[in-house]
């Protein structure tokens, strides 16, 4: 069986393996943001920065929204992390927003360790 959006998320964690090896590990997450933007931009990769959504209750929309770091080629939920090690509560963060977003991909990429480590969730 053939991956969801296979040759997208390889470009992404491509992307996310290059800045790894030009920065390394341990800077601020903004710093990677920012990287990111700069590469996004470099590859002709469509992307939206701090997308905004918004929860509707029993009809009423709630003042508060959600940012999803990236999302990449119109679909992909990208949130970008510089912790000590990928939790539950971020798999948790990036299912929600792939369901407020309707979408079937999310990645979570944390540069703060040696070896870039990343995730591929999948709905």
């Amino acid at each position: 069986m053939e991956l969801y959006k296979k040759e997208e998320y390889y470009k992404i964690i491509g992307l996310c393996m290059e800045i790894h090896r030009v920065l390394g590990g341990g800077l601020s997450e903004i710093i990677y943001k920012d990287a990111l933007e700069i590469e996004f931009k470099i590859n002709n990769i469509p992307y939206e920065r701090e997308k905004p959504y918004s929860l509707i209750y029993k009809g009423y929309p709630i003042s508060h929204k959600y940012y999803a770091d990236f999302v990449v080629y119109d679909e992909i939920i990208f949130e970008v992390k510089a912790l000590k090690e990928i939790i539950n509560d971020h798999l948790t963060q990036t299912l929600n927003y792939m369901v407020l977003a309707e979408s079937q991909i999310g990645i979570i990429a944390n540069f703060n360790i040696k070896t870039l480590q990343h995730k591929r969730v999948v709905i």
